[in-house]
């Protein structure tokens, strides 16, 4: 490798490494400190401005100063792999999962994180449910229940559908939901109790074909149901509701 080339590959690593951390590396040599003070201002902001886009209650939660830093420390410290602006948010929420390591962070801040980039994820996915071969009836209950694909079903130690600035947990709090991208393209969430959760999760994995009313009378013996038809009542009622909001989208056609 010629020379030239290793000395333009050293001022490139100084440069990137004076933007990602100015207060602790020196401005490269030959470089203008005013047009580097440029370059740091612009890229920063702009993660910034993705991230508190991304993550409104994460931003309005932090006080300016320790939001401002956690940008600042993601921006540092986190090796990304892709340069594509929009998902930087998933690279955020990596960084947090994966390689933070600080102990004044809220026990929430990734089931929060998490909550808050699902959003984004169904509203920027590219699957539609017009490509769902779904018979669009309300046969949910005898016939074969089609699931939507955008429909994502969570679990979370806390509950991160109402934390806010006003309203921050201070201990667990078991939480369902199922958070989906209806036919009219808004994005919504559905706080769910257990018995949804499995019923959802059964019908998303139904290989043998079964009914509505077949996946119900399964719960009910796995369960030990005393009374399966009060089971097969609920579920009938819990189908009919996911129906009306395409979290199930009609019958297998």
């Amino acid at each position: 490798m010629h020379a030239e080339h290793l000395d333009f590959l050293n001022v490139q690593k100084q440069f990137t490494a004076r933007i990602r951390e100015p207060d602790r590396y020196p401005v490269p040599e030959g470089v203008d400190a005013e047009r580097m003070q440029v370059y740091q201002n612009l890229l920063f902001n702009n993660i910034e401005t993705i991230l508190s886009n991304a993550f409104p209650v994460i931003h309005r939660i932090y006080e300016e100063d320790s939001w401002l830093q956690l940008v600042r420390d993601f921006f540092a410290e986190h090796k990304s792999t892709r340069p594509i602006f929009h998902q930087i948010p998933e690279e955020f929420l990596h960084y947090i999962s994966d390689s933070r390591d600080q102990e004044n962070d809220p026990a929430w801040l990734f089931e929060l994180a998490h909550y808050e980039w699902l959003e984004l994820a169904l509203d920027l996915s590219q699957l539609s449910l017009d490509d769902a071969r779904c018979s669009n009836n309300g046969q949910v209950l005898d016939g074969i229940p089609c699931m939507s694909p955008l429909a994502w079903p969570q679990y979370y130690q806390y509950p991160v559908h109402t934390i806010g600035p006003d309203n921050l947990p201070s201990e667990p709090q078991e939480t369902f939901l199922i958070v989906y991208r209806n036919r009219d393209e808004k994005v919504s969430f559905m706080h769910i109790n257990a018995f949804t959760l499995q019923l959802i999760n059964l019908l998303s994995n139904n290989d043998k074909k079964l009914t509505g009313r077949q996946v119900l009378e399964q719960m009910a013996i796995t369960t030990n149901h005393p009374n399966p038809d009060i089971v097969i009542q609920g579920g009938s009622a819990v189908l009919s509701t996911l129906l009306e909001h395409d979290i199930i989208l009609g019958t297998c056609a």
